[in-house]
């Protein structure tokens, strides 16, 4: 059997009703970094996502209003960091319009040059392959060039709040 699905009782949703969707949904915190120059620069974000394994792709989105969107989209490589279950001042930091969110900051060159942060869980790093524009957001896909975990819990985001990522709890069936 077939459904038929009547779109004249459809309506667009709400931003509240699509935030409200988002603030379900558990991530990462991720920090994207590239270089202007050899001056350091980033943005938190958590629109990130994993497009392939094999040919390793990754993509981010970045608000074009973000202060590192133009520079990103200049790049030619960027890293994401995926911070630790103690990076929570890390993360806040990075949430900010900060003109220099590396002050104090422990971190280093990745193997294709962006920025790795100190103590961070994880990190990838990849090279862009394409810019997609859309009216308010810029897609970067990248091709995986390096990548490195360490046996440390990540920082989780869930509505708003970061939880310590070592206090999930498994379930059983």
């Amino acid at each position: 059997m077939t459904e038929t699905l009547n779109t004249q009782q459809l309506t667009e949703p709400t931003p509240e009703e699509i935030k409200g969707f988002h603030r379900k949904f558990v991530t990462g915190v991720t920090i994207v970094t590239t270089k202007d120059g050899d001056q350091p620069r980033g943005l938190a974000l958590n629109a990130f996502s994993s497009v392939t394994v094999d040919p390793a792709m990754i993509l981010v989105c970045v608000a074009k209003s973000s202060s590192t969107h133009d520079v990103l989209f200049s790049a030619s490589h960027f890293a994401v960091n995926l911070l630790s279950r103690d990076q929570l001042d890390v993360a806040q930091r990075f949430a900010t319009k900060s003109a220099d969110k590396f002050a104090g900051l422990g971190w280093y060159d990745g193997p294709s040059g962006s920025p790795i942060i100190s103590d961070s869980c994880a990190y990838l790093e990849a090279e862009i392959s394409m810019r997609v524009r859309t009216s308010t957001h810029t897609v970067f896909f990248g091709r995986v060039v390096s990548a490195h975990s360490a046996e440390v819990d990540p920082l989780i985001y869930l509505g708003s709040s970061f939880f310590d990522g070592s206090r999930l709890e498994p379930l059983t069936s």
